[in-house]
């Protein structure tokens, strides 16, 4: 069985959504790499020229990296959610190839695998 194309319709919508959320959350700190359009640089802040303001500089840079990592990682499976639509292989578990739950999408619209792969992966 297929998804639905209402199905793959919101889905591809609330990627999109989440993309332009996770774009805007990046270019709040970080500037996009100009060599990979799924690659940001965090940007080192400047917030004066005392010892405290170095410090406090090297502190929020450190935290932005970090962040910059997740949002990157979180970015990168929403764009390969969004390519498997355009792909027509969304909603395929990549591991055993056989349909992925309806309510696993909705509650996690960038899952590339069923449950029970996910489950043996963990190994549970």
């Amino acid at each position: 069985m297929t998804l639905s194309k209402k199905l793959l319709q919101e889905m591809g919508e609330i990627l999109n959504k989440e993309k332009a959320k996770l774009e805007k959350d990046l270019l709040s700190f970080a500037r996009p790499n100009s060599k990979n359009p799924e690659d940001f640089e965090t940007v080192f802040p400047n917030f004066g020229e005392s010892a405290e303001d170095n410090s406090n500089e090297v502190e929020v840079y450190q935290d932005n990296l970090a962040i910059e990592d997740s949002l990157e990682r979180s970015l990168r499976d929403v764009i390969h959610a969004l390519k498997r639509i355009d792909a027509g292989s969304y909603g395929v578990c990549k591991y055993c190839g056989k349909q992925i739950d309806e309510n696993r999408l909705r509650a996690r619209p960038t899952s590339s695998s069923c449950m029970a792969c996910k489950l043996k992966l963990k190994g549970h």
